[in-house]
């Protein structure tokens, strides 16, 4: 057993974009140079590679203007799909899980395991768990949102909105949405990954998130490389919040929670409680010692991810919005939908995810399917839409402990140490893609 490390905890507060490709490149792809009109073409200087991970954007486009896939899948592929989440659950470090699956022809779901492995209590499918990192693709829509009204371009410096950022008037707003700002991501500002960890039930404030931030950037030039930042997604929240007027929470509500009746979906606040019935969940971030023994995280604060990623939500509506992600159905009209499925980054510059296609506008992709991966103490979550064949992934879990010959993330004391290092959600999507359409390939984790 490994114990966690502060450089080892402070990487599992910004984990997500294991499941997704980095990008490095002398400057970001250009899809949107006008508050009018957005456009996937580059209006000047050199631009970073777009990526062809999304083979037919115009396809995507047009499968979500078909209904909802109603019934169930059929039997044949239930047991196909079913035969592979066990298997890949059964070799992961985490207690329960929730799998759903939607196609043309139908919808699955299913749960595993516990929620409450001390109260013996069943996972079910409407149980709600945090899905952490998966809330970028939130922030990201109504950037869009705001950028297909007119309000903001992509082009717009950072400092026409926040002051105070590092660089803000070169950084553009698609860089901060693609990572390639430079902006360093607050949790490697060691001082406040301490006070974190000292009372994780902690409240912050996005205003304590951005100084944190702004403490340890800028970390690299704007359009130098890509690098993952919590930092890039809370300095979005704060300007969603100065053009609009209207706190975060007000803005989500009546963009997408609304719009796409996402009733089970929560903008906690500053609150740890989840809204029953909910999953418990369990970490080896605070596991010192290194016993692999978990801890019950449930009621750790996750206001410290705020607009990076603090949602809640259960696999009905994470399914709705997957294929809205992938689509833009009921909330962005197709020119600016296809900005989204335009402006994924070479992933030929971006190791070490030889084959996915590259991270976007808060969002990734890899083998065609889009979306992202979600960690947080002691939850783990993946969405993701195959723009090829109109399917929606998602898999919830109430654990972020990986599982496997894992050299760096710690793992539980029974862990399988023959099997590939990677946490439980990640290890059953990719099983269920390899089923539903192109085999997802994840980049390794140590």
């Amino acid at each position: 057993m490994i114990a966690p490390t502060t450089a080892a905890r402070a990487a599992a507060l910004v984990a997500g974009v294991l499941l997704l490709a980095g990008c490095t490149g002398s400057t970001p792809a250009d899809p949107a140079g006008s508050t009018s009109t957005p456009s996937s073409s580059s209006t000047t200087g050199a631009a970073l590679a777009a990526s062809t991970c999304v083979a037919d954007p115009d396809a995507a486009i047009a499968a979500g203007k078909t209904a909802l896939p109603t019934g169930e899948l059929p039997a044949e592929l239930v047991s196909s799909l079913d035969a592979a989440a066990q298997a890949a659950f059964d070799l992961g470090a985490s207690p329960g899980a929730i799998v759903g699956v939607q196609t043309p022809e139908g919808r699955w779901e299913k749960a595993y395991g516990l929620a409450d492995p001390v109260a013996g209590t069943p996972m079910a499918v409407g149980m709600h768990t945090r899905i952490a990192s998966l809330t970028k693709m939130y922030t990201g829509t109504i950037l869009l949102q705001l950028v297909q009204e007119g309000e903001v371009s992509l082009d717009d410096t950072v400092d026409t909105y926040v002051d105070g950022i590092p660089n803000g008037d070169r950084i553009t707003l698609r860089q901060l949405a693609n990572m390639t700002s430079g902006v360093n991501t607050y949790t490697a500002n060691e001082e406040f990954i301490t006070q974190y960890f000292a009372d994780p039930t902690s409240d912050f404030t996005p205003s304590e998130l951005v100084e944190a931030t702004v403490e340890v950037s800028p970390a690299a030039e704007p359009g130098e490389r890509f690098l993952y930042s919590n930092g890039n997604s809370v300095i979005l929240g704060e300007i969603i919040e100065e053009v609009t007027g209207r706190a975060f929470a007000d803005e989500l509500q009546s963009r997408i929670l609304d719009p796409l009746e996402l009733t089970a979906t929560v903008w906690p606040e500053s609150s740890a409680a989840l809204p029953e019935p909910y999953a418990r969940g369990f970490t080896l971030n605070v596991d010192e010692a290194g016993t692999g023994v978990p801890t019950d995280s449930t009621d750790w604060n996750p206001s410290w991810a705020w607009t990076a990623g603090e949602i809640i939500s259960t696999t009905d509506d994470l399914l709705t919005m997957g294929r809205a992600l992938g689509t833009g159905r009921g909330i962005l009209d197709d020119a600016t939908q296809r900005v989204r499925l335009e402006s994924f980054l070479d992933p030929s510059q971006s190791p070490p995810a030889p084959g996915a296609g590259g991270y976007g506008l808060q969002m990734g992709c890899g083998q065609g399917w889009v979306g992202h991966a979600g960690e947080l103490s002691g939850y783990n979550t993946t969405q993701f839409y195959d723009t090829a064949t109109d399917t929606t992934v998602v898999v919830q879990t109430n654990s972020d402990v990986a599982s496997g010959g894992c050299e760096n993330s710690p793992t539980l004391q029974d862990d399988p140490g023959d099997e590939i290092c990677q946490v439980s959600a990640v290890r059953i999507f990719v099983g269920l893609s390899s089923i539903l359409g192109e085999t997802y390939q994840p980049p390794p984790r140590s």
